[in-house]
């Protein structure tokens, strides 16, 4: 066979697509149950964390969680619930389009949907140092305690280093990041639209 030549060239292709796809699939295979873990470590560290439930190392997220946070299956979705310093909190995953890719999150609330109890990203694809500053603690943190207003809450333009009033309903956006900023915004006040609407029709007990 002509190495030069075009059967040459395609089965030798064929070949090195097939040992490729094969190694790439092995390694799904071996890792697909590591994978899986960790995203479920990820996703119930930030229930913990939204709801206010503390812990001081990743061993304690399992266990804290099967103690603490009982799972709502509702017409929105499932809705996670705790209760902390006597009261019940509820949160949920959020979801929404970003610059660059989909925004997750967990958000919680209070039982009459009137404060966030906190707000955790989970994943995002957003530029590092603009709109991925919506991981960093300053961002996340002002929510936590905020006042839900009439619409919601506003993310603005302002200091860049976090609100610091909680009963105004609104918080700083990420500077040079208003389209991240705006989604984060769309899609809290989507979710609190939905908590409201399952505390009005006795959905949260």
């Amino acid at each position: 066979m002509k190495r030069d030549g075009m059967l040459y060239t395609v089965l030798f292709t064929f070949i090195i697509c097939i040992v490729f796809v094969f190694f790439l699939a092995l390694a799904n295979e071996l890792t697909k149950d590591r994978v899986a873990s960790n995203n479920r470590l990820t996703e119930r560290s930030a229930i913990l964390s939204a709801l206010g439930i503390a812990y001081t190392s990743p061993d304690q997220v399992d266990s804290l969680y099967d103690a603490q946070v009982s799972t709502l299956n509702t017409d929105q979705g499932p809705v996670y619930k705790a209760t902390v310093e006597g009261q019940a909190r509820y949160a949920a995953k959020v979801a929404g389009p970003g610059l660059w890719g989909t925004i997750r999150a967990i958000l919680a609330v209070d039982e009459r949907v009137e404060r966030i109890e906190g707000f955790q990203i989970v994943s995002h694809n957003e530029t590092p140092g603009l709109g991925g500053r919506i991981d960093e603690p300053w961002f996340k943190a002002q929510f936590r305690g905020e006042k839900i207003g009439p619409q919601g809450i506003a993310v603005l333009q302002g200091s860049g280093k976090g609100d610091p009033d909680p009963e105004n309903s609104q918080l700083d956006a990420v500077t040079g990041a208003s389209r991240t900023s705006q989604a984060v915004q769309d899609m809290v006040n989507k979710e609190i639209s939905l908590f409201k609407s399952l505390r009005d029709k006795g959905g949260l007990k």
